[in-house]
């Protein structure tokens, strides 16, 4: 009996010799061009992708019209990932979500009914919870499906077809814009004001040579969904639309107040009692969640990052409405939106990448008017084969009025024909000249038909169709007349959607920003009066407030006052020691008053063997005059001696028994230097002849045969030297003529004026 097992195939027979590094670049290339021609890119023509437009198509199946009645989102789903897209539930009902979502596309193509997420973030309900149906704009999207414009494809199963694109008019691309992943590229093209894309379309079409800087006259820049400010210039924002690449700033919106002349400006200050004030944001940068931001802000003023930020609350309903309350109301308004600006979301940069598909399925990265001129070309042909198709409609119509007139002319002899006939088609055909389809639509009509053949309709209705074929006719043989009908209907669209409607009036403002302040933490430092006050030992304080300068301060036993001085909190103190060194401190760090304070010595790594013979307020492009115990010394810039760590700066260089004694701050109208030695001669000189120097020992203000220098004052030439009296009588004593004693520098010099203090100090 013979055997009837059949020999299964050795599995290592399907085995293809073959490197495998060929194999996985074969194998991957195919998936990497599956994901950007079919998942990840938009298409030019109708700005959508695959999902997407299979979703609408879905739902324009189920009939569910902006005037029809709502069907739950399981409904739409279930058909799309069944019929047209076989891929992950969840995937199909996020991206229906987003298209429902009015704070994520400028111009929704969904509208939905039930939980659909929010702008905080939060998810929407499951889809068995939710409704949907399509809104006017999708139905603009797919206007002209069923006039033979585009192509039909079938679907994956084969089982049914789906439009290639759809060819509404509605410029989608630009106006909802699109982002995506590919394999080795990506998109990213905000959303736009559909009024400004139309003027910028018509200026194209007028003039084909339009520069590009043309269209930027009319075609502004982004119109997000969430409003907000494009803070770049107009030159950024342009050069990034004519490459398609670029980086476009986007801050929230401060809402709108009145400004100190009463005017309406976008200041976000509400004025509350007692001089108090807060910031509102009403609008927040796109696809922000307003948590993410809330959750940002709470987390600086937790961690004291932003000291001029009291606190944060969200006050939105349906409106944005975010208030932040300063510290005190000394804070600076914009001091606090510049340091929001940098330290949140309140700012962000929106990457412009218009990577799309053309007509031909093929990515590229198109500027704005290359862009534009692609969109008008597939416009165009849409119109073209709109126009065909309907001549093909009206050629098989008016085939059949013909026919009806015939048998109308002769409707005895017909029905005589058909009586008596067996086959009465061929004979018609013969008699009357007719053609198998007049032929068969008069053998198709029902006898209450009969009574409308009337000639005077048939002939009205041959006689329209005729003038409309030859119009189309006309419109098909002229590309002149196929742009003007495309700018009379893009003018029609824009009517719809103008500035003056409340879907197309602008959002987002461009408005190039001022140049933003430098920015560090201790600008955020409250501003207020302090007294810095430095004892003899090197124990430091700060008094709230400006005390008296001669005020009696308590001190430890055995120490006094070395220096008192008025500054600001938001101040920095140089000191500066003997040795050349200068320190740096913030008047706002200094320790409380109430007690004796603490050692200097704890803040700033002073040498011990170093005295502290200056303590100054630091304040921008000032200068110093610096002078050694050796009568050498120099100009410095105040800003060339702010000092970031505790080590300090190392200024004036000195020597074994030289030591740094004089540190002066130079008021901007004084124009000479005097300089007293120990042996009293006194020299006054330019102070042009001083160098200004960052460091060193700078140059010799006076010659000595003996000793050193005692004192180095700078003064205003005309007004002559000033020194105050001895005794208790406080007068001040001035020599108005200092001739004799003005010379080069580097002179001995001679002896002072009479009464000059005994001490040789100014």
């Amino acid at each position: 009996m013979p055997s009837t097992t059949t020999e299964e195939p050795d599995p290592f027979d399907a085995i293809v010799d073959a490197p495998f590094d060929s194999a996985l670049s074969e194998r991957y290339l195919v998936y990497a061009l599956s994901t950007i021609t079919a998942r990840s890119l938009p298409d030019l023509r109708d700005g959508l992708k695959p999902v997407h437009r299979r979703l609408l198509w879905a739902m324009r199946q189920l009939k569910l019209d902006p005037t029809g009645a709502f069907k739950k989102s399981a409904r739409v789903v279930g058909d799309v990932i069944g019929k047209y897209h076989p891929h992950g539930d969840a995937s199909v009902y996020d991206a229906m979500v987003r298209l429902a979502q009015d704070w994520s596309l400028r111009y929704p193509l969904v509208e939905g009914q039930g939980n659909f997420g929010n702008i905080d973030g939060d998810n929407a309900a499951a889809y068995r919870y939710t409704e949907a149906r399509m809104t006017r704009t999708a139905i603009r999207l797919m206007a002209g499906l069923d006039e033979g414009t585009v192509d039909f494809v079938p679907t994956y199963n084969g089982e049914e077809e789906e439009p290639e694109i759809f060819p509404g008019l509605f410029p989608n691309l630009l106006a909802n814009g699109s982002s995506g992943i590919a394999v080795g590229m990506a998109t990213s093209i905000p959303s736009h004001n559909v009024a400004e894309i139309v003027d910028a379309t018509l200026l194209l079409i007028d003039n084909p040579h339009a520069e590009h800087a043309q269209l930027m006259e009319v075609f502004h820049g982004p119109d997000f969904a969430t409003g907000g400010v494009v803070v770049d210039s107009p030159a950024a924002i342009s050069a990034a639309y004519a490459t398609g690449k670029g980086a476009l700033r986007v801050r929230g919106r401060f809402s709108t107040g009145r400004d100190a002349a009463g005017n309406w400006e976008e200041t976000g200050i509400e004025k509350l009692g007692g001089g108090q004030w807060q910031l509102v944001i009403s609008e927040i940068p796109y696809m922000l969640p307003k948590s993410k931001l809330i959750e940002q802000v709470a987390q600086l003023i937790a961690d004291k990052k932003l000291p001029i930020l009291e606190d944060i609350r969200d006050e939105s309903d349906e409106q944005i409405r975010i208030v932040f309350v300063p510290k005190s109301r000394n804070v600076d308004p914009e001091l606090l939106k510049e340091s929001l600006y940098k330290l949140t979301d309140l700012e962000s940069r929106f990457g412009l990448n218009m990577n799309v598909l053309d007509a031909q399925r093929t990515p590229g990265v198109l500027g704005l008017k290359l862009l534009l001129q692609e969109w008008i070309i597939s416009q165009i042909d849409i119109l073209v084969r709109r126009s065909q198709h309907r001549l093909d409609k009206i050629a098989a119509r008016l085939e059949l009025v013909e026919g009806y007139i015939v048998a109308y002319l002769n409707l005895d002899r017909i029905i005589e024909i058909i009586r008596t006939e067996d086959e009465p088609k061929p004979v018609m055909m013969a008699e009357f000249n007719l053609t198998d389809r007049q032929a068969e639509a008069i053998l198709n009509m029902r006898l209450r038909s009969l009574r409308k053949l009337e000639e005077m309709e048939l002939r009205q209705e041959r006689d329209e169709l005729l003038a409309e074929q030859d119009e189309l006719q006309k419109l098909l043989d002229s590309p002149a007349r196929q742009r003007t009908r495309l700018k009379r209907d893009l003018t029609a669209l824009r009517k719809e959607y103008g500035p003056d409607t409340p879907l197309g009036r602008r959002r987002t403002t461009i408005a190039e920003a001022a140049p933003t302040r430098e920015f560090n933490m201790d600008a955020m430092i409250e501003k207020a009066p302090v007294t810095v006050i430095l004892s003899a030992r090197g124990w430091i304080r700060g008094a709230s407030g400006h005390e008296p300068l001669d005020k009696d301060y308590k001190f430890k036993e055995g120490d006094g006052p070395a220096f008192v001085l008025h500054a600001q909190t938001t101040d920095k103190l140089l000191l500066a020691c003997d040795n050349g060194r200068f320190y740096t401190l913030g008047a706002d760090k200094l320790p409380s008053a109430r007690g004796f304070g603490e050692p200097v010595r704890t803040m700033v790594d002073i040498d011990a063997a170093a005295q502290i013979i200056a303590v100054l307020v630091y304040r921008p492009k000032a200068q110093l005059l610096l002078a050694s115990n050796a009568g050498r010394g120099f100009v410095a810039e105040m800003d060339e001696l702010l000092a970031e760590t505790r080590k300090g700066r190392g200024v004036m260089s000195t020597k074994p028994g030289v030591r740094l004694m004089i540190v002066r701050e130079i008021p901007p109208e004084h124009d000479h230097v005097a300089a007293v030695g120990e042996n009293r001669k006194l020299v006054i000189f330019s102070l042009a002849e001083m160098p200004v120097m960052a460091k060193g020992q700078g140059v010799a203000l006076q010659r000595f045969r003996e000793g050193g220098l005692s004192d180095a004052i700078t003064i205003r030439l005309e007004d002559g030297l000033s020194w105050k009296m001895g005794g208790e009588s406080g007068r001040t004593r001035t020599e108005s003529d200092v001739r004799l004693w003005k010379v080069a520098r580097g002179a001995a010099g001679r002896m002072p004026p009479n009464g000059f203090p005994r001490d040789n100090r100014f």
